[in-house]
């Protein structure tokens, strides 16, 4: 009797076992995003390892061009900034060209067009990709119509409501900074705050860890400092 009761127990034993190994790819690895998946973890973690520096050379080569941009933009007008970036642009690869032709033709060899290799790729998009884009932006175009009329016909009133003292508030801020002046601080605020907070944080005191009388906090005195600081000095900067 020992025998099948030793039987149906290893089935359990074989399936928990088994059961526990699909876990581990969707399992927290130090280079994964937090709270992702493996399926879900595509541009968000792009995104994250990119607000995060966690390459160096990439996230300091998009920071550094967007807030040019930017810069650029608050300067000058936006027809200016796309001239001269297309005449920068033209002036890298013109240049590159003529040095490869000289080359070539002070050595005599037959390496061809420089950008041959780029020239050879095929960037035509198909009408299915194209389809595709198409519903994709249709979906969200579609929600955001839904949600305007629903907001403006006052289909919920305290939404409404909400809205409008929303915009109330962005008068004051409107009257104080814009647009790019606020793309430039968001920039700045995206780039050094996440990145400012990993550093600084009490990884012993996480959000699910409470004590019995209430939250604790997360962060440490010097990050709250370092923080208001950082929030001051870049507002100044923008304001003035």
């Amino acid at each position: 009797m020992a025998e099948p009761s030793a039987a149906t127990q290893s089935p359990s034993v074989s399936s928990s076992s088994s059961g526990a190994e699909p876990s581990a790819p969707g399992g927290g690895s130090p280079g994964s995003c937090p709270a992702l998946g493996a399926k879900s973890c595509g541009s968000s973690c792009a995104v994250h390892d990119l607000i995060f520096w966690r390459d160096v050379k990439k996230t300091g080569f998009v920071f550094g061009t967007t807030l040019i941009m930017l810069l650029s933009l608050a300067a000058f007008s936006v027809i200016s900034v796309v001239s001269y970036l297309i005449l920068a642009l033209l002036s890298v690869t013109i240049s590159f060209r003529v040095y490869k032709s000289v080359i070539q033709a002070v050595q005599k060899s037959e390496e061809g067009h420089p950008f041959k290799a780029y020239l050879d790729v095929d960037i035509t998009l198909s009408s299915e990709a194209f389809h595709n884009y198409v519903n994709a932006a249709m979906v969200h175009i579609n929600r955001a119509l839904k949600l305007i009329i629903r907001l403006f016909l006052v289909e919920d009133l305290v939404d409404s409501l909400k809205l409008a003292v929303f915009m109330w508030l962005m008068t004051y801020v409107g009257a104080v900074f814009n647009g790019i002046t606020l793309l430039i601080l968001a920039e700045l605020l995206i780039f050094s705050v996440p990145i400012v907070y990993e550093k600084y944080k009490d990884t012993s005191k996480t959000p699910w860890n409470r004590k019995k009388k209430g939250r604790i906090s997360t962060w440490k005195p010097e990050m709250q400092q370092l923080l208001k600081h950082h929030l001051i000095v870049i507002t100044l900067l923008l304001v003035l």
